[in-house]
């Protein structure tokens, strides 16, 4: 699989599940937005600079997207990737949308990451600006 190291850090954030969206994930530029509300919270994954100090979040996050789109029969793509990092003892942070997927890796390592998942066969490059 060949992957793109998007630019910049994210946070990945904890709200209320009956809390709105705030009004600062809207903020601009940011490599990647995603909302999931379930009955017990609403996470917020974004550029790190929009995540308020008030709010309950985890920071330092480095973000990995699979060159997609990818046809929904394909089986095994988490897979392929998330066990050469667990080998490696990398932690993740997982998110799908209708055409691809995410890995979020902690900044600290990222490089042990990309390591990893050369390693294994696939291929790791920045995105572009």
């Amino acid at each position: 699989m060949k992957l793109a190291l998007l630019p910049g850090l994210c946070a990945v954030c904890r709200l209320d599940p009956a809390t709105p969206p705030p009004a600062w994930v809207w903020r601009e530029p940011s490599p990647l937005l995603a909302i999931t509300r379930t009955a017990s919270e609403l996470s917020i994954v974004c550029a790190q600079e929009h995540a308020p100090d008030n709010v309950r979040h985890e920071r330092d996050w480095r973000c990995l997207m699979v060159e997609g789109p990818l046809d929904f029969s394909l089986t095994g793509v988490l897979a392929t990737l998330l066990t050469p990092l667990a080998e490696a003892g990398v932690s993740i942070f997982a998110l799908s949308t209708f055409d691809t997927d995410y890995l979020l890796v902690r900044a600290a390592q990222l490089d042990l990451a990309v390591k990893a998942l050369n390693a294994s066969g696939h291929q790791v490059a920045a995105m572009e600006p």
